[in-house]
């Protein structure tokens, strides 16, 4: 069975930072892509940044410049570098991995940024 397990969230200040991972098991294959994802409370869960089995990266117009999206050395690991948090990134952070139009999700860490 896949499994994807993020970690890393919290608590944390404005302006400060934090690093989200992301480790699969349970796969025999590579995902195509693998992306972070947020959902804030009475909102729909929407893109952060994802990155292509070729490290083609995408970004959401508002994390460009402070997130970056990373693979790990390990297979089907994943990496969110946050900086310059803001309260608006409060959400639950998801991590997703592609595989040939499946698509996996992760339980989800919760980040919470305080003004």
């Amino acid at each position: 069975q896949v499994q994807l397990v993020e970690s890393g969230g919290g608590l944390v200040q404005a302006g400060g930072s934090l690093r989200l991972s992301c480790a699969a098991s349970g796969t025999r294959f590579s995902f195509n892509s693998m992306g972070w994802y947020h959902q804030a409370p009475g909102k729909e869960r929407e893109l952060v940044a994802v990155i292509t089995n070729g490290d083609s990266t995408n970004y959401a117009d508002s994390v460009k410049g402070r997130f970056t999206i990373s693979r790990g050395n390990a297979k089907n690991t994943v990496y969110l570098q946050m900086n310059s948090l803001k309260p608006a990134d409060t959400a639950v952070y998801y991590c997703r991995g592609v595989f040939l139009g499946h698509v996996y999700w992760g339980q989800g860490t919760q980040v919470t940024v305080s003004s």
